[in-house]
């Protein structure tokens, strides 16, 4: 189980915890009232047995085995300790031990060769087709070598991976098995509401099928695991072991699977996360058939919306995805998308924020033809994309990390906080802008304006101001005066680094 702001802590300390939990069984100051005869259940329980007798058989551990070196990864050297050193006596007994002394040589001065290290995690998972495909996480296997599924019945079976896909933290697994095995399915993860019950299920601390419930806390939950977060949030007790495991509803269907928590303590407080169904089964389905994800491509670098940027742009609210730059190779240009589109709706589905765009174009079939409805300067338009293969190697350059050195003061125009300078040798070879970017070169940022609070450096370039370009600060200045006469807060910027990166900055003109 992933877990999120944790910290360790120690043996004695869980056993203390657990044995406290145990014996927490009632509220303070109530009595202990009997079972009614023949009633198992007290009024105005409901008991999930029946549904636990139905999925459990379903709902797997796994252990996983890595060797350390079985992808020729090299081992950690033994720490160099001298005898004068603090415990170094202490290692040299450890090492002597096992015939070996600091150096790596034996009592006999042999070198000895390292030994391949082996770690064994244990994980949950679930059967989805009685031919025996489970699933599980991807960070509960890892790059194990030897991975075994156990059944609640005992059985033992073998697995082999077809596939896994971390950025949404899935894989696939195969066991074969002489008869047909138990398999539960997905349900729709989209109609559960915040206060629908739930039940979890898994291997928590390896103690074997262990039940919890509780309710959905939340929805769309992003806790920056990966590009397409939109995790179900539960109080349903989860803890470390219980990763790749179920998250049922009341009709038996997996609406998710229990991936991380938030957690001071490294144990569960009410704080589960799972990937929803409606994400999880479009994965699946692909790793099954295919051994990969294949997911859709647009080809263009978004960024968020925020107040400031929509009232430039017209909005009205802050909604949608700013294009921020469009790769030349990528299906967006040949369809007419734009620097400063934003993207509002896709495939009919809304985009209410930049999150939303990336989930949606990679849940959509390659090779489709997508109505993109985009706003541009104000008016709402429809394009037609036919959809990419987004591959795994596409990623986009980070942005440099130099820091300029302070500028000579040149001829300068200011305004917003800035100053701007035109492209000179001096200064292109100064900040070492990349030939060919466009854009007027900004010189100074005054460290207590709204410039400043959003980012925007020395060294950098302003491309655009309110969508249109600037190639003089002239132009900055006359676009600026005429944003003002037109009633706007805020100039919309597209500001470009040295290496012609672009991004849009609402910057207040107040």
């Amino acid at each position: 189980m992933r877990t999120l702001m944790a910290f360790k802590q120690s043996p004695l300390r869980i056993a203390r915890i657990a044995l406290v939990c145990s014996t927490a069984l009632l509220p303070l100051g109530a009595a202990s009232v009997p079972a009614q005869a023949n009633s198992p259940v007290l009024a105005g329980q409901v008991s999930l047995a029946d549904l636990v007798d139905k999925v459990m058989p379903a709902v797997v551990n796994i252990s996983a085995v890595t060797t350390g070196d079985a992808k020729g990864r090299t081992l950690p050297q033994l720490p160099q300790l001298g005898p004068d050193t603090p415990f170094g006596d202490l290692f040299e007994e450890f090492f002597n031990r096992r015939g070996q002394g600091r150096d790596g040589q034996n009592q006999q001065g042999e070198r000895q060769a390292p030994q391949p290290r082996r770690s064994q995690s244990a994980g949950s998972g679930f059967v989805i087709d009685a031919s025996g495909i489970v699933v599980t996480n991807n960070h509960v296997i890892g790059d194990a070598n030897e991975i075994t599924v156990i059944f609640p019945s005992g059985l033992r079976l073998k697995a082999e991976v077809i596939g896994k896909d971390a950025k949404v933290d899935l894989a696939v697994l195969r066991v074969k098995h002489d008869k047909p095995l138990p398999a539960v399915k997905f349900g729709d993860s989209d109609a559960m509401r915040i206060g629908d019950p739930v039940m979890a299920i898994g291997n928590p601390f390896a103690l074997g099928g262990s039940v919890s419930s509780g309710i959905v806390s939340a929805r769309n939950r992003d806790i920056s695991q990966g590009p397409y977060d939109t995790y179900i949030q539960t109080d349903a007790a989860i803890n470390k072991g219980n990763s790749g495991g179920p998250l049922f509803n009341m009709a038996g269907e997996v609406i998710g699977i229990n991936t991380a928590i938030l957690s001071p303590t490294g144990g569960s407080v009410g704080i589960g996360f799972a990937v929803p169904s409606s994400l999880a089964a479009n994965v699946v389905e692909q790793l099954r058939e295919f051994g990969e994800t294949r997911r859709g491509w647009l080809g263009v670098r978004i960024q968020s919306v925020d107040d400031a940027t929509a009232e430039a742009l017209g909005l009205g609210t802050a909604r949608g995805a700013l294009i921020a730059g469009i790769d030349d190779k990528g299906p967006a240009k040949p369809a007419g998308l734009e620097i400063g589109d934003v993207v509002v709706k896709f495939d009919g589905k809304e985009v209410k924020d930049s999150r939303d765009l990336p989930r949606i174009v990679a849940a959509t079939p390659v090779g489709k033809d997508v109505p993109v409805s985009i706003v541009r300067k104000g008016k709402e338009e429809v394009k037609t994309v036919k959809l990419g293969r987004l591959e795994d190697g596409e990623k986009v350059q980070p942005a440099s990390a130099r820091t300029p050195a302070e500028p000579a003061k040149p001829a300068v125009t200011s305004a917003l906080g800035l100053e701007f300078s035109p492209q000179t040798e001096e200064l292109k070879k100064r900040y070492a802008i990349k030939e060919g970017t466009k854009g007027v070169i900004i010189t100074k940022v005054d460290p207590n304006s709204n410039a400043a609070d959003k980012r925007i450096s020395v060294g950098e370039l302003i491309v655009e101001v309110g969508q249109e370009p600037v190639n003089s600060p002239e132009d900055v200045t006359k676009r600026l005066d005429a944003l003002k006469k037109d009633g706007k807060k805020s100039a919309l910027l597209l500001v470009s680094n040295a290496q012609g990166e672009v991004r849009f900055v609402a910057v207040s003109m107040n």
